[in-house]
């Protein structure tokens, strides 16, 4: 299997995104499938379908009004390991396209082994509004309009009780028939909990990995455990930087941030808030990371170029604020500005000011940048913002909710005509958020992951972990615990993937059908 830092490093650039936030977005990373997986067969030898083949469902485009007729919604599965009785995984990669998400079918990744384990087949089924599994052929907001986590739960549950599966017999294993086992990882993962919440009973078990149950807007907390695991001499620098443009703008010392914001060959960028976005995108690369992650990401390569100097590393208090300035300018125009920006200039590259940019005109579907966006400016928020006074900031204070709030308006102008705030007070109503307490859901969290904070292991929390719905956290990232291989290289991980198998053993045990 590849190395997982280095599949994430050889992704595609995200370039012209004029707000970072999207660049730090709750989900998990994608692998390729492995060339073994493309011919597979059952465990009796019977040759099976790709695990690449589309398989498409009548989903309601409309739960609350069946009425308005059906869209086809894309799904994949693998029954390799399937015998009747077995389980069924269903598992949504969330806010992404389902292609190249075929890997989580398989025992790379925890539902992989889960059926393995226990004679089951595994589902990915796309969430609407994303890839191609779309109710309307555009994403105008009169169209997202029936984006909403409601109908995307309604789906889960439409789909597990109406779909006659592919398999052998797939038609005879619906709830009540067979054990279902809901899977997720970041924001699926929430969805995971928010279903086991909302329609009690119709999974059997579920799987959360680094689920964010808790819709916060002001999200400023994202950065609380990069600060605190990344290595202290970088984080005492960009502190350093970041207090001095956060005085210069308390100031209103034009000049100074301008001269900041040509340190780092951003001169160009218009308005400060944006520039101090784009210089918060070094710190969204940590999301990257995963236990095997090597030296040269990106992350390392932006604290090296920060704290070595002539071969010799800066202390844990770094160098100070005059070399941090010049180092982190330097790493921009030596290497980071290509890699973000490519042959864009940086007001196109970073600035959100601009409306007609395409990036906030275009409708066309598989756009899933946008589709995030109307659930983040209407439900879930969780905009990486600084933190308030007296905290530490390696994030800039000029970013605030309303910075982000503002850009709902520029991409949905026809259904917003000021900034929105979304309602997460509503979702923590409706879900429960941190307070969930289900049976038979597993909650797999990262100590160093920056979504930590809207987990149930958030820290001050201390939500107790019982048998009837365990909370297991080992020192991986954001869904480390999802992928085998992460279970390999890091032993605490291994406890977290262990303890799972043995709950889904223990819970499948008990089931019984009903019908």
């Amino acid at each position: 299997m590849w190395a997982l830092a280095a599949l994430l490093l050889a992704g595609p650039v995200r370039a012209a995104i004029p707000n970072a936030m999207l660049r730090g977005m709750p989900s998990l990373p994608k692998l390729p499938l492995p060339n073994r997986y493309r011919f597979i067969t059952s465990q009796n030898g019977t040759v099976l379908p790709p695990i690449t083949t589309v398989y498409y469902f009548d989903q309601l485009m409309d739960h609350n009004n069946p009425d308005l007729g059906t869209f086809q919604q894309r799904y994949w599965m693998n029954w390799e390991f399937y015998e009747p009785g077995g389980p069924i995984i269903l598992w949504t990669p969330g806010e992404d396209s389902g292609d190249d998400s075929m890997v989580f079918a398989t025992n790379e990744t925890i539902n992989g082994l889960i059926a393995q384990q226990q004679n089951g087949a595994v589902i990915i089924i796309e969430h609407r509004f994303f890839g191609y599994s779309n109710p309307y052929d555009n994403l105008t907001s009169q169209s997202l309009a029936l984006l909403t986590i409601q109908q995307a739960i309604d789906d889960l549950e439409y789909f597990a009780k109406t779909a006659d599966l592919p398999m052998p017999g797939g038609d005879a294993v619906k709830p009540g028939q067979a054990p279902w086992i809901l899977s997720g990882g970041s924001y699926s993962g929430s969805l995971a909990s928010w279903t086991m919440v909302n329609k009690p009973g119709l999974f059997w078990a579920a799987y959360a990995s680094s689920a964010v149950v808790e819709a916060i807007t002001d999200y400023y907390e994202y950065f609380t455990p990069i600060r605190e695991h990344m290595p202290q001499n970088c984080s005492s620098d960009v502190e350093a930087v970041i207090n001095y443009l956060d005085e210069l703008y308390g100031a209103s010392d034009v000049a100074g941030i301008q001269t900041l914001k040509e340190a780092f060959g951003l001169g160009d960028v218009v308005h400060v808030d944006d520039f101090a976005s784009a210089i918060q995108i070094n710190l969204f690369d940590w999301q990257n990371m995963q236990p095997d992650t090597g030296p040269g990401a990106m992350f390392f390569q932006f604290c090296d170029a920060l704290e070595v100097k002539n071969g010799v590393s800066a202390g844990p208090e770094g160098w100070g604020l005059e070399n941090a300035i010049k180092s982190w300018g330097n790493f921009w125009n030596t290497t980071y500005y290509d890699d973000i920006c490519g042959s864009e200039d940086a007001e196109t590259c970073f600035g959100s000011y601009n409306t007609s940019q395409p990036y906030w005109t275009n409708v066309t579907v598989n756009n899933a940048d946008r589709s995030w966006w109307w659930m983040v400016c209407n439900q879930v928020g969780a905009y990486q913002v600084g933190p308030p006074g007296g905290q530490p900031a390696i994030v800039s204070r000029i970013l605030q909710p309303i910075y982000e709030e503002r850009l709902c308006v520029n991409m949905f102008p026809q259904a917003f005509t000021y900034p929105p705030q979304p309602n997460t007070a509503q979702i923590n109503a409706m879900y429960t958020g941190w307070n969930v307490n289900v049976p038979r859901l597993f909650f797999a969290n990262g100590l160093r992951d920056p979504w930590r904070e809207a987990t149930v292991s958030a820290d001050g929390l201390n939500k107790p972990d019982n048998p009837s719905m365990p909370i297991y956290e080992g020192d991986g990232f954001h869904g480390s615990d999802f992928f085998t291989k992460n279970g390999i290289v890091d032993p605490t991980v291994a406890v977290v993937q262990e303890a799972a198998l043995r709950y889904m053993k223990e819970w499948l045990a008990e089931w019984r059908p009903s019908t």
